[in-house]
């Protein structure tokens, strides 16, 4: 399969210009995140998807650049109750947010609580359009694995008319056939999924586990519009490797499912 843009060319700046680069390690040190933030003002990244308290820190050092800021809401299991994420939300545009990733409440999704579900949604919404914000729907499909419950979110994220849906928060460890504790992130099979299942036009974010060029590649080709990745660094580098500097005006992508 290749993949090709009408109006914008291939490069390595343009493919980040696709991601929202997350900074979300919950041992980081605030020297930690300045030192990401500063390095990161040189990648014309869509975003930064930085932690709660750090909105105002990464609006500062990020002053200048056209990368928006963005956080996450009710992170990373969703478990807040629909007024506090709404709260966090209003302190996160107030504190100089554009974009906030919520995480929909996982154990009222797969017990089917739809009306809950749409409360939860639609109270991040409203505060998100009072501030002429961005707003995606974290699904948290490492724990929802059952397609008839994301084919439902899907459903209410369209009815809604939310900004984007995404795949994962990179935190939905669960315990392996190995015994070990580990994620899955984005699939293949979920972007296609929730490609079939939304709206036209709203935008679909895979993240966790996205770390190569081909990664991102793959899910643009099956519909993504938004990468969540902390390896944007390593993308935009072998990105210069492998195009040498030219312009692309299709790349030919590998894809599994």
């Amino acid at each position: 399969m290749s993949i090709a843009t009408a109006n914008t060319p291939w490069t390595p700046n343009a493919i980040v210009g696709l991601c929202d680069h997350a900074i979300l390690h919950p041992a980081l040190t605030d020297a930690d995140l300045r030192d990401q933030l500063k390095a990161l003002r040189a990648y014309p990244v869509a975003t930064v998807c930085i932690k709660p308290y750090a909105v105002a820190t990464a609006v500062e050092v990020l002053s200048g650049t056209n990368i928006g800021v963005g956080t996450v809401i009710g992170f990373p299991h969703g478990s807040s109750v629909p007024e506090i994420k709404a709260e966090e939300a209003e302190r996160a545009f107030r504190d100089g947010a554009r974009d906030v990733d919520m995480v929909v409440n996982v154990g009222k999704a797969l017990s089917h609580d739809w009306d809950y579900i749409h409360q939860d949604v639609r109270a991040v919404l409203d505060v998100t359009r009072k501030y002429n914000g961005v707003i995606k729907v974290i699904f948290e499909t490492d724990l929802i694995t059952d397609d008839t419950v994301k084919i439902d979110l899907c459903r209410i994220c369209s009815e809604l008319a939310v900004d984007f849906i995404k795949t994962s928060t990179g935190f939905g460890f669960v315990k392996r056939a190995d015994g070990n504790y580990n994620y899955q992130g984005a699939t293949e099979h979920d972007i296609a999924l929730m490609k079939r299942h939304s709206s036209p036009g709203m935008g679909i974010k895979p993240s966790g586990g996205i770390r190569s060029l081909d990664d991102v590649l793959k899910y643009v080709a099956l519909g993504a519009t938004r990468i969540g990745t902390a390896s944007t660094f390593a993308i935009h580098a072998e990105a210069t490797a492998r195009f040498g500097g030219a312009a692309k005006s299709s790349i030919d992508v590998s894809i599994a499912y």
